[in-house]
């Protein structure tokens, strides 16, 4: 009989990612106990975690910067793994600290398009700008810095001469679709 896995998951939009990392991963053999996070109170992560019966605690921004209670509960849990999933706040020195593996996943080939400010349709609207002939998804380690931990995985996509902000991002959403849940796969093993 395996081990049950501890993951947390932090997520500021959607919750797109969350959901489809909790799905296809309760799919597998691997019992895994959900913690979600989320600093939004008006988050589409909660309403999709509500639909899949787990628990998603939203905490206040100040708190995650100021106080040990997330810290506290973080140690509590004891994860085997924590996931930024389109979560916006620059994690604290302090969680780095604890040890715990974090990885987050960026829709960009980094270390382009990286840091500060650089999500979603920001991240599109630059790559196209710029008229670059790819873009991707990378699944790298969290450190100190926004987007510059060590690379996991990249999977990169051409761009087409018409590209479109909202083209790009349904591309880039069905590579993390597809690549996330996998690797997250791997690490949990």
């Amino acid at each position: 009989m395996s081990k049950i896995k501890n993951i947390i998951i932090f997520a500021s939009g959607s919750g797109s990612n969350a959901e489809n990392l909790i799905l296809k991963l309760s799919a597998n053999k691997v019992k895994i106990n959900w913690h979600v996070f989320t600093n939004n109170p008006k988050a589409g992560v909660i309403k999709r975690c509500e639909a899949l019966n787990i628990k998603c605690e939203v905490f206040e921004k100040q708190l995650f910067f100021n106080s040990s209670l997330i810290e506290q509960k973080i140690l509590r849990i004891n994860p085997n793994l924590v996931i930024l999933a389109g979560f916006l706040l620059k994690i604290p020195i302090s969680f780095i600290n604890m040890r715990f593996p974090i990885i987050n996943i960026h829709p960009s080939l980094l270390p382009n398009y990286g840091g500060k400010g650089m999500y979603g349709d920001y991240v599109h609207a630059a790559v196209i700008k710029n008229k670059e002939l790819f873009s991707g998804i990378t699944i790298h380690e969290v450190n100190h810095n926004y987007d510059e931990g060590e690379i996991l995985f990249q999977k990169k996509i051409k761009l087409e001469k018409n590209e479109s902000i909202a083209s790009l991002s349904k591309k880039i959403n069905e590579l993390e679709m597809k690549y996330f849940p996998e690797l997250v796969q791997r690490l949990v093993n």
